[in-house]
C-alpha cells in the first residue's frame, strides 16, 4: 500500500513540476 501511495506522490510531483516548466516558459 506504502509503495503505491509513493508512486502516486512521485507522480504528482512530477505533474506539478511540468506545469511549473510549461507556465514559466510560456
Amino acid at each position: 500500500f506504502k509503495l503505491i501511495f509513493f508512486v502516486l506522490v512521485d507522480g504528482w510531483s512530477l505533474i506539478a513540476s511540468s506545469l511549473v516548466q510549461s507556465f514559466g516558459t510560456g
